[in-house]
């Protein structure tokens, strides 16, 4: 083993002339104090999106897993790129790039969530090893980012004014979770500080919002990223893989070791928050505006909006970075100087518009709270048999629908190529919604995927 690390770090000190693919080295306490640096961290996290990251970068793991938390792997074992459990990739704009850099992928471009976790690593692509998901599109992710804290806090001082009064009442308390109008079920809180939570509903018991993939599992887009970077490319973050977090100079045995700095995690993060969300072309409304107003009306009767909530508000216009909420492993505003703020991209006809109090609007189309969609009925989304994070099997976080112009395919492997199907599959939960679809006439469900398709018609990239 020791010979294969020494080997493996001779060519890459020694039989390599070429450069590396990452060129910048931003600061992130640097890009706090100055809006000029604050520019050039958004230009370098663009260009680190954008890298098609090499040995000398770091890329590979050889000795490393590409499970989230630190994890060793026999070196015998590394097989290098691998579709099935990674390193699968060699930059991020090759699977977020439709329509643009930073957007989603074609089936093409699925990953294989679960598989990296294995040592050796699997060549299968069996449900019984991996789930199969398709691309999500990062646009508008800083806005989701940001309601999702507030929506944490929210929950977390409902539960603590809860506390509160079990303590000072000496009898179990129960408290009603609801925030942004959307209801998280409830809690009993006990005098002792404990809780039941049996009937909470679609967020975790510690009550933190996840609204990155499709179960709803990152906290932030910060430990999306820093996920991601490994799994999918061996690239692997200081702040969770460093000599502070694991005793370890080089975790992955790959003969670089320090390969992704604090601040280039931060410039890669504020680049994924710049990028605007999906909205709604004015010329595609004005030539199909009857069908698409129709259409606007139905997706309200039929029971779509229950979950797909046309704009939660936020009641922030900036994204902060680092998220106060990250877990260990990830940057917290504690660790830094300052953390870095940007305006959210708003922008005329976009998915963010801005209220009358100052805040934004956002116009994603999701209540970012977990549902069952699949059952024995109809078990087309049952498709995966592993649990991410124990969060049940026929679980998934509400969908965004903000871009379903330019998004396709559908559903979280990718295996529908119509809105239509997507709807048929809905069940469980989503049953009613989909039985009072297909009651429709045929030129109202004309009419109601014609008012889908207009979501995401007017794409900013900038």
């Amino acid at each position: 083993m020791i010979l294969g690390i020494l080997c493996f770090a001779a060519i890459v000190q020694g039989q390599i002339w070429d450069p590396p693919a990452i060129s910048v080295s931003p600061n992130h306490n640097d890009a706090a104090k100055s809006r000029a640096k604050r520019r050039q961290l958004l230009m370098d996290g663009r260009l680190l999106f954008k890298a098609r990251f090499n040995t000398l970068d770091g890329a590979g793991r050889p000795s490393a897993t590409g499970d989230s938390k630190p994890t060793f792997r026999t070196v015998e074992n590394n097989s290098g790129f691998l579709r099935t459990s990674g390193p699968d990739a060699n930059s991020c704009a090759a699977c977020h790039n439709q329509p643009a850099i930073g957007g989603s992928g074609d089936f093409v471009a699925n990953v294989f969530v679960g598989a990296q976790f294995k040592d050796p690593p699997t060549k299968s692509i069996t449900t019984d090893i991996t789930n199969e998901r398709n691309t999500i599109t990062m646009f508008g992710s800083g806005a989701i980012d940001m309601l999702a804290r507030e929506m944490t806090r929210d929950l977390i001082m409902q539960r603590d004014a809860g506390l509160s009064k079990a303590k000072a009442t000496n009898r179990p308390y129960p408290i009603p979770l609801k925030t942004k109008g959307i209801s998280f079920g409830a809690i009993i809180v006990k005098p002792d500080g404990s809780y039941d939570t049996s009937r909470l509903e679609g967020v975790d018991p510690d009550l933190v919002v996840k609204p990155f993939g499709v179960k709803g599992i990152a906290i932030s887009l910060r430990e999306f990223t820093i996920n991601a970077l490994n799994h999918h490319h061996g690239i692997q973050a200081v702040e969770r893989f460093g000599w502070e977090q694991t005793g370890q100079h080089d975790f992955d045995s790959d003969g670089v070791d320090v390969e992704f700095t604090v601040g280039q995690v931060s410039a890669l993060v504020l680049f994924q928050a710049s990028l605007p969300a999906a909205g709604r072309s004015p010329s595609f409304i004005s030539k199909h505006r009857a069908e698409i107003t129709r259409g606007r009306q139905l997706f309200e009767t039929v029971g779509c909006s229950n979950c797909h909530v046309p704009f939660l508000k936020l009641s922030t216009s900036h994204f902060s970075e680092p998220n106060p909420y990250n877990r260990p492993g990830n940057v917290n505003p504690q660790d830094v100087e300052h953390p870095i703020t940007l305006p959210l991209p708003i922008r005329p006809y976009g998915g963010l518009t801005r209220s009358a109090d100052g805040g934004v609007l956002v116009w994603a189309f999701t209540d970012l709270k977990r549902h069952r969609i699949c059952d024995e009925a109809d078990p087309f989304f049952c498709n995966e048999h592993i649990r991410q994070d124990n969060v049940p099997t026929d679980q998934f976080i509400t969908t965004k629908l903000w871009d379903l112009a330019t998004s396709s395919p559908y559903g979280h492997r990718g295996d529908c190529t119509t809105v239509s199907e997507a709807i048929i599959h809905h069940s469980a939960e989503g049953v009613s919604s989909r039985n009072s679809f297909l009651a429709l006439n045929e030129t109202d469900k004309r009419n109601l995927i014609r008012f889908l398709l207009s979501l995401g018609t007017a794409h900013h990239n900038d």
